[in-house]
C-alpha cells in the first residue's frame, strides 16, 4: 500500500486501529500522533547520509510511515506485538520495511546488517527503557548512534552531568559509550494513549569517552560501591563497597587527588578513572 502524504498521523493512527488494534498496558504502548514531534525527530535526530536503520517498538507505524517518506531507503522494525505486526503487514510493502517479530532485547544488529554501522531509532517502552539501551549501546560496533524518547526523567539522568541529583550510574554508562544530548521534550498530549508523564527525544552519537583507559569491569565495581549509599562520603562508601580498610581507601584517593569527603554524585568520570586505575593495584 502507498503512503498517504495528506493523511496526519491522527487520521492514521485512528484509521489502522480500526483494524481491531488497542494500545496494550502491559507493553507500555503510547502511539506517537502528532506530526511536528514526529517532523522532529527525523530532522533534528537522524543525521543525515545513507545507512541502515532500525525502528525498535513501531506500533501501529505512525513513525515508520514518516521515516520511509523522508529517508526513502529499506528500513528494519521490531515489534513484539502480533497485533501490530499484522497491522504493519497491511500498511506497508515488504520491500520497504522488514518485520521483525520478536523481542528488542533479543535483537544482534550485525545480523541484520553485518559489518556496517547502522541507526536505531525507537519510543523506548518506559518499563524496559534501561535495559534496551544497554543492550544497544553494548553492540556499539554496529551503531553509528541513536534517537530515542524515554521518559523526561531518564533523560535528564542520561544527560547529568557531576554535581547534578540526577548524575548517577545511568549518566556514566552511558556518556562513557555515547556522545548525548536533550533535543526537546514531548507533552503527553502528543501520544493516544496519553501517558502521564512527559518524554524526552535524545540524540545518541556512539564514541568511546575521551581518554578512557580503565578497565570497564573493574571501573563499574568502582562507580556502584560509591553511588551504594549516594548520601555518605565515597570514603565510607568505597570502604565497605570494594572491602578494603579506610586506610588503603584513604591512600587511593589522595594519589588519585580526589577528596575524600567528596559524594559520589560530585566525582567526574575522569576521576572514577583514576580511583579505578589506583584501585586495581590492590586486586
Amino acid at each position: 500500500m502507498g503512503i498517504n502524504k495528506e493523511e496526519s498521523a491522527l487520521a492514521y493512527t485512528q484509521r489502522v486501529l480500526r483494524y481491531g488494534g488497542h494500545a496494550k498496558k502491559s507493553l507500555g504502548q503510547n502511539f506517537l500522533i502528532d506530526d511536528q514531534v514526529i517532523e522532529g525527530i527525523i530532522e533534528e535526530g537522524i543525521p543525515t547520509g545513507q545507512f541502515p536503520i532500525v525502528e525498535i517498538g513501531p506500533g501501529p507505524g505512525g513513525l515508520t510511515r514518516a521515516l520511509l517518506r523522508k529517508r526513502q531507503q529499506h528500513l528494519w522494525a521490531v515489534e513484539l506485538d502480533q497485533e501490530k505486526i499484522g497491522i504493519l503487514k497491511k500498511e506497508f510493502l515488504q520491500k520497504e520495511v522488514t518485520l521483525l517479530h520478536m523481542d528488542a532485547l533479543k535483537l544482534q544488529l550485525a545480523e541484520l546488517w553485518g559489518e556496517e554501522k547502522g541507526w536505531l531509532i525507537g519510543n523506548l517502552p518506559y518499563y524496559i527503557t534501561n535495559p534496551l539501551l544497554m543492550h544497544y549501546l553494548n553492540q556499539k560496533k554496529s551503531l553509528l548512534g541513536m534517537t530515542v524518547m524515554v521518559q523526561k526523567e531518564v533523560g535528564d539522568r542520561m544527560t547529568a552531568n557531576p554535581g547534578s541529583k540526577d548524575y548517577g550510574i545511568l549518566s556514566i554508562a552511558v556518556q562513557l559509550l555515547a556522545e548525548t544530548k536533550k533535543i526537546f521534550e514531548v507533552k503527553p498530549t502528543a501520544f493516544w494513549p496519553q501517558p502521564k508523564v512527559t518524554s524526552a527525544v535524545l540524540k545518541m552519537e556512539i564514541r568511546s569517552y575521551p581518554g578512557f583507559d580503565a578497565d570497564y569491569k573493574i571501573f563499574f565495581k568502582v562507580v556502584k560501591a560509591c553511588f551504594s549509599q549516594r548520601r555518605k562520603t565515597i570514603h565510607n562508601t568505597l570502604s565497605s563497597g570494594l572491602g578494603l580498610s579506610k586506610g588503603e581507601i584513604s591512600e587511593i584517593l589522595s594519589r588519585a587527588e580526589v577528596n575524600e569527603k567528596n559524594r559520589a554524585e560530585n566525582i567526574s568520570i575522569e576521576e572514577f578513572q583514576k580511583i579505578t586505575n589506583f584501585y586495581r593495584e590492590h586486586l
